[in-house]
């Protein structure tokens, strides 16, 4: 059984969304380990539904939209005797005005291009983009949760104080996150929450340090602490490397430059950095804020900085 913790103020929000009738698309986004599709199950798992089916589609098994949608009709309707491949769309729209259905569609980033900005459809896969349109756009009863690491066009160009949709971004857990150390039954409560900041409330990343420390520091924080390093374990490296490989070169060049520096800067000073044009660094700036590694500073939104473990990784590795 997977634990959860804490993401009681998301579960409400969930909750209130998903039980007003008028939304239609709702995404759930965040870096990758952050706990996306953890909630999802979760909400589904312990909130009373009213709806006629839910359906769940992990788009890094079939990415196909007319394998999913033919999928989702034939488990709606169990009796149907005709598909039409030319009107997929169309009976499925009908067939969400007919019943009520929750689809989610997780690992929604397996149909954007890699090595692309954040958010651009691969070829093959530029018929979501037209679905997900309609979703919004045609009367229906149903609703589709989109989990995903990036931002898709849809939910940045639509207003949604005149389409029904919805986005939550995911960050650390915060105090919740005291209950992944105990779980682990680790020592030293007093440090806890110096390892907690130090890995960023961030839940796979407290996972997998937690393992590292019972393994070799015998469940010891103090002793872990005492190293004076931000320490990257190899899973941590692999979750990070994923992310990495889908960046565009101007992305990763601007990462990097930024990683040399402890403070948060300002647009003008990245530009300083690179040799590259205005628009490049605009656009490159812009994606990595739509794939979250890039973050504006709270004290002045004109700054931007990375996630220490961000930075690390970049120091390190790259």
């Amino acid at each position: 059984m997977t634990h959860f913790y804490g993401r009681n103020n998301e579960l409400s929000t969930l909750s209130a969304w998903i039980e007003n009738p008028s939304t239609r698309l709702i995404s759930i986004l965040g870096i990758s380990g952050i706990g996306k599709t953890t909630l999802i199950k979760h909400f589904i798992d312990t909130h009373p539904l009213h709806f006629d089916a839910i359906i769940w589609k992990n788009l890094k098994l079939s990415n196909s939209l007319n394998s999913i949608l033919t999928e989702i009709i034939t488990e709606i309707n169990v009796n149907i005797q005709n598909i039409n491949t030319n009107k997929l769309l169309k009976q499925t729209l009908e067939l969400f005005n007919q019943k009520r259905c929750l689809i989610i569609l997780d690992n929604l980033e397996e149909i954007f291009t890699p090595q692309q900005y954040a958010g651009k459809y691969q070829p093959e896969h530029q018929n979501y983009q037209t679905f997900l349109q309609m979703i919004t756009a045609v009367e229906n009863q149903s609703c589709v949760i989109l989990i995903s690491q990036e931002k898709c066009q849809e939910l940045i160009s639509l207003d949604d104080e005149l389409y029904p949709i919805h986005s939550l971004e995911l960050s650390g857990l915060g105090n919740a996150a005291t209950e992944i150390l105990k779980n682990q039954r680790l020592q030293n409560q007093e440090h806890w929450l110096n390892l907690i900041n130090l890995y960023e409330t961030h839940p796979r990343y407290l996972q997998y340090i937690s393992i590292l420390i019972k393994d070799v520091f015998q469940g010891e924080i103090a002793e872990f602490i005492q190293e004076n390093n931000l320490i990257l374990t190899e899973d941590i490296k692999s979750n990070i490397l994923l992310t990495w490989e889908r960046l565009t070169n101007i992305e990763k060049q601007t990462l990097l430059k930024i990683s040399q520096n402890d403070q948060p800067l300002s647009r003008e000073e990245i530009k300083k950095l690179l040799s590259l044009s205005s628009l490049e660094i605009i656009n490159s700036i812009q994606s990595l804020t739509r794939r979250f590694l890039l973050s504006k500073s709270e004290n002045d939104e004109r700054l931007f900085h990375l996630t220490p473990v961000l930075r690390e990784y970049l120091k390190n590795v790259c």
